[in-house]
């Protein structure tokens, strides 16, 4: 059990046409529901009906799903409103126009998810009609995503641009944080620069900013002798110096779905790890991540890894240098609300109303324009997480990340153009290699009904040309084992071979008795399976027959085959 107590989630608030939303980080928006463009009625069950999936255990623990849920409720409002006569009552909503609104939706994804999550949102409650909500609930296909993984060099320009732009941020903030303990420590005589460098991150540290003045028009003013001895009043000389910015939050992001094979959703609410107490040596301190993927289902949200930090190449050391990176800020947080221990905490560079983050002026987990900061720091062109992601889960890991095997699979590495690149050669190799395997595993000699003229006779068949076999170079004769002949083309087999070819195929079978399984396989398999295929084409009557017919000639030649003598 965690140490500190449980704290309950703050209720959703539901004032009639208004409802409030506290997700899990306590991040907070509000919703208002007399803006859609549909009559009192609709707009009192919708808020109803917001307001249950926004309460607690109702299912939205993220902003992002009620954020996303309201712009459909948009357009489907507006869709209403534009018909040539709107619904004014739940009864109104009729199943011809539902399948209107679905076949007016944009083609692709948006217009998929637009269908299926209103539809999905709806129909679950009753004061619709069943035959309404049997509407809602028929299936469209899916729409395929054409997102590809990163190509090698794409791959490695976006992991050089996270690696260098967290590695700095790390740096920076370890500098600082070394330079606030010496501060604390008394180590700097009052009033020097260094003393107030000090006591500027002690400020920092507390309250989120350094030491200001309030100007009238409401905006902050650093204090000019701090101003002087942090060498300015930008973010790089003040803030930044123990907080990430969102881009930097951005590229830990980027690391952690790369070493690691996360989506965003997951990466953007995790929890901060913690060091296992019984994990040994304190040099080598082994994290527990505990992740949550809400998409897996009930039962199989919640998940737990172990990183362990044994070096600058593990994947603890990640770990490390995140916890190092994001120290203030989750302090800072978790001081005002102990329920928000994440580890993606970053400092807003210009907090204010639209902020929705709880504790002003930090905020948790990645934001919708995260991804622009990212490219304007580094001058890409895409946003790389999906496709990270794709690409370390089916290129370089090559192992599920949080998802079935069936779904690892399907959507990631059967659709991908690299993996099926890759995938030829190999292919191509297990066809040859089949192949081969098939062709000592199937008679290739040809029957005959007698022996034909100028055939030299071997103890398994006739040799149609001796002197061009498909196993020796041409004209020096063949060297293969007289096994080999129900393998070889050039072979007749006729009525005399049979009994013997009966009997060697029992010979061959007893020998399993005696002989490991592995070794059995590999020096008398092959030609056994031959003769199966033999037996199988000349009919179980012509092979009993066959095995009465044995001679005493045809045991021995059998005998010398099986014992090698021919082969010397």
């Amino acid at each position: 059990m965690p140490a500190e107590p449980h704290h309950r989630p703050a209720p959703r608030q539901h004032d009639g046409l208004k409802v409030e939303h506290r997700d899990k980080k306590g991040n907070i928006d509000t919703f208002e529901f007399d803006r859609l463009p549909i009559s009192a009625e609709l707009q009192h069950a919708f808020a109803r009906w917001f307001s249950e999936k926004c309460a607690p255990g109702g299912g939205w623990d993220s902003l992002k799903s009620s954020q996303a849920m309201w712009f459909r409720l948009l357009a489907f409002g507006r869709f209403c409103a534009g018909q040539e006569i709107p619904p004014q009552r739940l009864e109104d909503l009729t199943p011809a126009l539902w399948n209107r609104w679905r076949m007016r939706r944009p083609e692709g994804i948006y217009g998929y998810h637009q269908v299926t999550s209103l539809g999905g949102f709806l129909r679950k409650h009753a004061e619709l009609s069943e035959a309404t909500r049997s509407a809602m609930a028929k299936r469209i296909p899916a729409v395929g995503t054409k997102e590809t993984a990163l190509a090698p060099d794409e791959f490695q320009e976006v992991r050089a641009a996270a690696r260098r732009i967290f590695r700095s941020a790390h740096l920076r903030i370890q500098s600082n944080t070394a330079h606030l303990h010496q501060w604390r420590a008394g180590t700097f005589e009052p009033q020097t620069r260094d003393w107030l460098v000090g006591e500027s991150l002690e400020a920092l540290a507390q309250t989120g900013y350094v030491p200001h003045i309030i100007r009238n028009n409401g905006k902050k003013r650093t204090l000019p002798q701090y101003v002087t001895a942090l060498g300015g009043s930008g973010a790089q000389w003040t803030w930044k110096r123990l907080f990430l910015s969102r881009a930097e939050a951005y590229a830990l992001s980027v690391l952690l779905v790369m070493e690691f094979g996360l989506n965003a959703t997951v990466v953007s609410g995790m929890r901060t790890p913690r060091a296992i107490s019984d994990s040994g040596s304190d040099e080598f301190p082994t994290y527990r991540m505990e992740l949550e993927k809400p998409r897996r289902g009930a039962g199989r949200h919640f998940e737990t890894r172990n990183a362990t930090d044994s070096g600058a190449d593990a994947p603890g050391r990640l770990i490390t240098q995140a916890l190092e990176a994001t120290s203030h800020a989750r302090a800072f947080v978790t001081a005002a609300d102990s329920s928000l221990g994440f580890l993606l905490v970053w400092r807003n560079s210009l907090p204010g109303p639209r902020n929705l983050s709880p504790v002003t002026p930090f905020s948790i987990g990645l934001t919708k324009n995260a991804a622009d900061c990212w490219l304007n720091e580094t001058g890409l062109t895409g946003a790389p997480l999906r496709r990270m992601r794709k690409t370390v889960n089916a290129l370089h890991r090559r192992e599920p990340g949080q998802n079935s095997q069936e779904t690892h699979d399907s959507v990631y590495v059967l659709p991908e153009p690299q993996v099926q690149e890759a995938s030829v050669p190999i292919i191509a190799e297990g066809a040859e290699s089949a192949l081969a395997h098939a062709q000592q595993a199937v008679l290739r000699a040809q029957l005959a009904v007698s022996a034909e003229a100028g055939g030299q006779e071997t103890p398994t068949a006739d040799c149609s040309d001796y002197e061009n076999s498909p196993f020796s170079a041409p004209g020096i004769g063949c060297r293969a084992s007289f096994l080999m002949c129900t393998a070889c083309p050039n072979a007749r087999i006729h009525p005399k071979h049979h009994p013997r070819l009966a009997y060697l195929h029992r010979s061959i079978a007893s020998l399993r008795s005696v002989l490991e399984d592995q070794i059995w396989a590999e020096e008398w398999g092959s030609p056994f399976m031959r003769l199966e295929d033999l037996k199988a084409r000349l009919s179980d009557v012509v092979w009993s027959e066959a095995l009465a017919g044995v001679s005493s000639a045809d045991k021995e030649v059998v005998g010398r085959l099986l014992e090698g003598k021919y082969d010397l």
